[in-house]
């Protein structure tokens, strides 16, 4: 600890306040608050403090440390936050891009307003609603919102069109208007204020419909529909009320879509949830307004690996309702975030004055515990891992980070070239039983779905994961190994054909079933790879080896393993293994080839676990069913169709198993008779 840090931790208040944490260079690489900046920021200097590894690595790199003094919690809370959002300090937690957020806004400081999408909020009078993380949803949502209600999108100044709506026109105030409408007029998506087809009246009338819309008050939009209708009737003016039923009908088959999740809250409320991977965090929000589901939003955050889930919901929240126009009453989260009181304290205040607020400001954050709000929180947890894996799976189809993973992979691995076709090798069992090999192939760093295989491992007996990874070696190589080397031909049997099944036992993933001519694919009319793969630790890659030695092959081969001792995705490191080394390699955890790596092996597995679990499945159906004289596929479906499991069969009485379609008595007795031998 250098002096200048000293002797600020020694003049350090018991106040409340923030404190920036700088590096050599100035930067501000850390903004924390405190109730007591005397303790909270001396703390890290203790060396009996348990620190995360974010912390040690962040306290390490220190070298000043300003603090700013304020009344209260809520004041520190707002100044981090501004803190934080200005400066992107690298060891907060923070929202991915989260400048670039749009929002939809109905600007009704306009004359005769517009509603358009933005990139900022601000106070000013106007509504905001979002943001959103997908600009192309908020698009979507403007054409919607023009179709069902037909507000101008021009950009001319109104204030001309009309007198103003409160007080006397100026002095030198003259109606103007346009010449002819446009096309928006034609095609129903604008009721032309600018030659006077309809009154300012009128126009609000649509705006606010629109705001009801977005506020998801679909039951009031549908009501003011209704009636506009049925005075346009009376008046016989059936083509408006035409084009009104149409509009009633749009907004109900949206409501519908929203009411299948549908809370019995009556007021409005957001729910988070987070799902984390490596050093990101998905944190989904669903929208609920008067108890069903309007929108819902996900946003990245950065910097989570070391971070609790607290610590993360906090920022989350600190974060995404800073810049957010409205603030329910009821936030309802996955974990309590830490900080609750003073976060809801802060949210009170903000949520003062909105539009929505109706004269109640109080905000909760809630963690339920059980009921069908459990349920509700579980979905959106769901989905937030869905959206995470959707974002892992993305990254591979970005070409420029793919072959930066590729080069990086050469240079560790001290490979001759760029691996461009990779192949991973995963074994997969149940205590030796119904174990298989599995084989993906990932070519420029994605995934040839063409060219998986599935091994059935059938000359090892038990669990003996080396032995197996050698047969599926074998059986994959041998063939490629006597046609370039020096190996004696050796006739074909049931290891030395490389695939060694047919299609029927070969599933390959997104390809359709084949039929007709020949069915059998072998490995000698694939490419070698310039990577092999071995899920396992240096015993797995050691028994690799052999294989490839024995059939002559030179093919760099490694093999990757977690971490001794990781145990949580939290914390979980990745082990690489290559031949002749003592000791694996461990990439950064933010390595592009570590990622890939991660990606290559993690497909491998669920591609072996799906057909060991597939296998399992058949051989204990199999075993209770098949083996039963005069019980062919039909008559199996069929009981199993209307009883559910063998154990309902075994309960059915004689009667009710031959009165099934295509039983008969006999067979009906010889199901019992066998079923209850087995048990």
């Amino acid at each position: 600890m250098n002096e200048k840090i000293q002797s600020v931790l020694n003049s350090l208040p018991h106040k409340p306040g923030i404190y920036l944490m700088k590096d050599a260079e100035g930067t501000i690489i850390y903004v924390g608050k405190a109730i007591s900046l005397f303790n909270r920021v001396r703390s890290y200097f203790q060396e009996s403090t348990d620190h995360s590894p974010k912390n040690r690595s962040m306290v390490a790199k220190i070298d000043d440390i300003e603090f700013l003094v304020v009344q209260n919690e809520v004041e520190a809370l707002v100044l981090e936050s501004n803190y934080i959002k200005q400066n992107r300090p690298k060891y907060n937690v923070l929202l991915r891009d989260d400048k670039s957020y749009p929002y939809i806004k109905v600007a009704l400081t306009e004359d005769f307003p517009r509603v358009y999408r933005v990139r900022s909020f601000h106070h000013d009078g106007n509504r905001y609603f979002g943001p959103y993380t997908n600009s192309g949803s908020v698009d979507a949502t403007l054409d919607l919102l023009n179709k069902l209600f037909a507000f101008r999108t021009c950009r001319y100044d109104g204030s001309a069109w009309a007198p103003p709506e409160k007080g006397e026109p100026p002095a030198n105030w003259k109606l103007k208007l346009l010449s002819r409408p446009c096309t928006q007029y034609y095609i129903h998506r604008c009721t032309a204020p600018c030659v006077a087809y309809t009154t300012r009246e009128e126009y609000n009338a649509i705006i606010k419909q629109v705001l009801l819309f977005l506020e998801g008050r679909h039951d009031e939009v549908l009501k003011d529909l209704q009636a506009q209708m049925e005075k346009a009737a009376e008046d016989l003016n059936f083509e408006e009320a035409a084009r009104l039923r149409d509009r009633i009908q749009a907004v109900e088959r949206v409501s519908e879509k929203q009411r299948i999740i549908n809370t019995e809250a009556q007021d409005d409320q957001d729910v988070i949830a987070l799902a984390s991977e490596d050093d990101e965090t998905c944190a989904q929000v669903f929208f609920f307004r008067g108890g069903k589901m309007v929108g819902r939003e996900y946003f990245i955050l950065q910097g989570t690996r070391d971070s609790s889930a607290g610590e993360v919901m906090a920022s989350f929240i600190q974060q995404f309702y800073q810049s957010s126009p409205h603030v329910p009453p009821e936030i309802m989260v996955e974990v309590e975030p830490d900080d609750r009181l003073i976060l809801q304290t802060w949210l009170k205040e903000k949520r003062k004055g909105t539009a929505s607020a109706n004269g109640r400001s109080a905000v909760t954050i809630t963690t339920p515990r059980r009921g069908d709000k459990v349920e509700v929180v579980k979905m959106v947890k769901h989905n937030a891992q869905l959206v995470l894996e959707q974002q892992r799976i993305k990254w591979l189809t970005d070409t420029q980070k793919t072959q930066l993973a590729l080069e990086e992979l050469q240079q560790v691995l001290n490979l001759a070239t760029v691996p461009l076709r990779i192949e991973c090798y995963d074994i997969s069992n149940t205590q030796g039983s119904d174990s298989v090999g599995a084989m993906v192939v990932f070519e420029g760093g994605r995934p040839k779905n063409s060219e998986y295989r599935r091994f059935k491992i059938k000359q090892v007996e038990g669990p003996n994961d080396y032995a197996s990874h050698q047969e599926v070696l074998r059986r994959r190589f041998r063939k490629a190994a006597t046609n370039t080397s020096s190996l004696p031909s050796k006739p074909d049997d049931d290891i030395s054909t490389p695939i060694g099944e047919t299609i029927e036992e070969i599933i390959q993933d997104g390809e359709p079933q084949t039929t007709g001519k020949s069915t059998e694919t072998t490995q000698h009319d694939w490419a070698m790879p310039d990577l092999v793969i071995i899920d396992g630790g240096k015993g797995h890659l050691n028994a690799a080896l052999q294989v490839m030695r024995e059939l002559d092959l030179d093919i760099p081969t490694i093999g990757v393993a977690k971490e001794e001792g990781s145990h949580t995705k939290l914390n979980t490191a990745e082990e690489i293994y290559i031949p002749g080394a003592n000791e694996p390699i461990i990439l950064p955890r933010n390595s592009q080839g570590l990622y890939l790596l991660q990606r290559i092996r993690d497909e491998a597995h669920r591609f072996g676990i799906t057909y060991h679990r597939k296998l399992r499945s058949n051989r204990t159906f199999k075993s209770v069913l098949d083996e039963i004289p005069g019980i062919g596929p039909k008559r199996k479906q069929t009981l199993m169709k209307h009883f559910g499991s063998v154990r309902a069969i075994s309960n059915a009485s004689l009667d009710d198993l031959a009165a099934l379609e295509g039983m008969t008595r006999d067979a009906a007795e010889k199901v019992k008779e066998y079923i209850g031998r087995v048990e």
